[in-house]
């Protein structure tokens, strides 16, 4: 990863490189100690969550070797509110530190939420769901454009949005991505598909089937069917004609009871054909189990892996 796409990192923000920002560099912001509960959070923290086993760590070192970097801090009235540092500040209280070292900057909103973004661009711990929402939140507070951020930020235009067109998916998927269930590349070939109930279809194959991001993009090229719009072939000059509720209502029940999905094909009032799909070897002997235990009396003729006529 380049340093173009990871941003100019907090020392080029405060005033470092050319063009930084004026006010408040590393050399000249005053040191000071200040007592932890001094300190108020972020406001404009883009990180949800913070990994305990690593503030724990952290702790045991800041015990044995304090804090040797200083956490960056803002003057709010009578107390300070942090600016970037969070790990550190979490770790010191962790480690019932009473005072840690904290350099003091005169920055304003605008300027605190950049830093709060930059400092966690640069951890690729932080999930794509939090990095496209604090840049949707700073448009929405500051306004401006996807490019001004970008140049704000050092960033490539297109790393803003195509986290930002992230946030389009379904709050399910959205939180898949934030509990690890599936990658950022797994989330951006989901919206390849066009409407919610396809998007989550494909979702939940995803993680049950342990797809990679090149298989994720080969299922939404196919399409995704789901139990109450399968997916057929379009003809302009025969429409097809629209299905029974009630056979769309068996179709929902059955995908719920099979977890799979289920189709109904009806050729006449008295005949038509149900087709299960499954998409692994223990997905079919899931299935065939379920169907063993409704019905015991064949259970010994439904070999474990055979499908029978009416799966497909």
């Amino acid at each position: 990863m380049n340093r173009r796409r990871l941003g100019r990192g907090l020392e080029a923000l405060l005033g470092r490189e050319e063009g930084g920002f004026e006010p408040g560099s590393f050399e000249t912001a005053e040191l000071v100690s200040v007592a932890v509960t001094q300190i108020d959070p972020n406001p404009f923290q883009p990180r949800r969550q913070f990994d305990a086993a690593e503030i724990a760590s952290l702790a045991d070192s800041l015990r044995q070797h304090g804090m040797l970097q200083p956490v960056l801090v803002r003057a709010v009235g009578p107390r300070y509110q942090l600016i970037a540092g969070e790990r550190r500040l979490r770790a010191s209280i962790e480690a019932q530190l009473h005072e840690i070292p904290a350099r003091v900057l005169d920055l304003d909103d605008r300027r605190v939420f950049e830093l709060a973004m930059v400092e966690n661009l640069q951890r690729e711990d932080l999930n794509a769901i939090d990095k496209a929402t604090a840049f949707r939140d700073y448009l929405a507070r500051y306004g401006g454009t996807q490019d001004e951020l970008a140049g704000r930020l050092g960033l490539d235009r297109s790393t803003i949005s195509n986290l930002i067109r992230l946030l389009e998916l379904p709050e399910a998927i959205l939180d898949g991505v934030r509990a690890s269930q599936i990658s950022q590349g797994h989330a951006r070939a989901l919206l390849g598909l066009d409407d919610e109930e396809s998007r989550l279809a494909a979702f939940h194959r995803v993680v049950a089937e342990h797809l990679s991001v090149r298989q994720t993009e080969a299922l939404v090229s196919t399409g995704v069917p789901t139990p109450s719009r399968p997916r057929v072939r379009k003809d302009p000059a025969h429409p097809p004609a629209a299905k029974p509720s009630h056979l769309l209502d068996l179709e929902q029940a059955l995908h719920h009871q099979l977890g799979t999905t289920v189709l109904i094909k009806a050729r006449s009032p008295e005949r038509g054909q149900i087709i299960i799909e499954y998409h692994s070897q223990d997905e079919l002997d899931r299935v065939a189990r379920l169907f063993r235990a409704s019905a015991p009396e064949t259970a010994s003729s439904v070999p474990e892996s055979t499908p029978s006529a009416s799966l497909d």
